[in-house]
């Protein structure tokens, strides 16, 4: 008589390859199999089984091997965005009178007119204002579109945020060019530094916050997120974002989050604020979005897709002027705009 020898367990790979099986559920197999004997289990049919085996774990094997090798690339890129040469390099937003804002912001901030550009063909008109040249310094952009004269500046925004020696004299100053105040200097809830905020004629608020001399007094982009935690995430790394700190405020239920390319008091940084129990914000048409320098805007656009943006621009040259930009959106439907680090100094020039 036959001696029935009991199959080692190399064999039981193929149990769970079929049990894991659209097409043979386990409360299938368990009723198909519970009449066979072992005999007739691992006697006659052990080949078929054994083949079955093999082909699982090649499948499994294989299957294996593609994540690691996803997961390979996916460090790399990660990797690469962290070490790519970034940079905040203007923040872009929409005024209804350019004369009037240029205005207000040279002689109420501080600021210097940069450059004009006029784009007839386009209807609009650009100005770069800011604390310092453009290759070194983060710089707003006014855009002025022909025959718009307002915007809706909606909920999500927040503020910019700009170091000055002494608040309380600025505040005097943007009172006696007629500016709006909207929150005397004074220290921050909860904290020291003195603020003070203050609107534009177009009616975008400034956070004025006292510091010692910084290289970057045009210092703060704050906007809303509907999830702090996924924003995060998506600045560090799709945008190579540091985190830098953030600030719990139970008693006026929000968080901040800041993040950005270097320390506070030396570069310019992204605000994130979450309202508690807040997820969606209308964002109006005003505020436009943020630019950034990159190495390679088409490394850019792989990772932004990977870590959860929207690319809204395939990488590529500008018509007319050559300049390589990608254009996307963040989860929560900010946009933003990475341009090629060489052609933006090839611009400038």
């Amino acid at each position: 008589m036959m001696k029935i020898v009991p199959m080692a367990s190399s064999i039981k790979p193929s149990l769970t390859c079929f049990s894991a099986s659209p097409r043979f559920p386990v409360s299938l197999l368990s009723r198909n199999l519970s009449h066979v004997s072992k005999s007739q289990l691992f006697g006659l049919n052990t080949h078929k089984l054994l083949r079955t085996s093999v082909k699982c774990l090649g499948v499994a094997e294989s299957g294996n091997a593609a994540q690691a090798s996803t997961a390979n690339a996916q460090d790399d890129l990660l990797n690469w965005v962290k070490n790519d040469k970034r940079r905040m390099l203007h923040v872009v937003y929409r005024v209804g009178d350019l004369d009037r804002t240029i205005k207000f912001y040279t002689e109420c901030l501080g600021m210097k007119l940069l450059r004009k550009r006029d784009i007839p063909e386009e209807k609009y008109t650009n100005a770069f204002l800011g604390y310092g040249p453009e290759d070194s310094h983060f710089v707003i952009e006014l855009t002025y579109n022909y025959g718009v004269d307002k915007y809706d500046i909606g909920a999500g925004f927040g503020h910019f945020g700009i170091a000055v020696d002494d608040v309380s004299k600025t505040v005097e100053l943007v009172k006696a060019k007629g500016g709006k105040v909207t929150r005397e200097p004074g220290p921050v809830k909860g904290g020291k530094t003195v603020i003070a905020f203050i609107e534009d004629p177009d009616g975008y608020k400034f956070e004025l916050l006292e510091r010692g001399p910084t290289p970057e007094p045009l210092c703060q982009v704050m906007l809303r997120v509907g999830d702090l935690d996924r924003a995060i995430k998506f600045y560090e790394k799709a945008f190579g974002m540091e985190l830098l700190r953030t600030r719990d405020n139970p008693e006026y239920k929000y968080t901040i989050a800041m993040m950005g390319y270097g320390p506070e008091d030396k570069f310019p940084v992204l605000e994130l604020t979450y309202n508690y129990g807040v997820t969606e914000y209308d964002k109006g048409n005003a505020y436009a979005q943020i630019a950034i320098g990159t190495d390679d805007v088409y490394k850019t656009a792989e990772a932004i897709k990977l870590f959860g943006g929207k690319i809204t621009r395939e990488p590529g040259p500008l018509p007319g002027i050559n300049t390589k930009i990608t254009a996307c959106l963040d989860p929560d439907g900010w946009k933003s705009v990475f341009v090629d680090n060489i052609d933006f100094f090839k611009e400038l020039e």
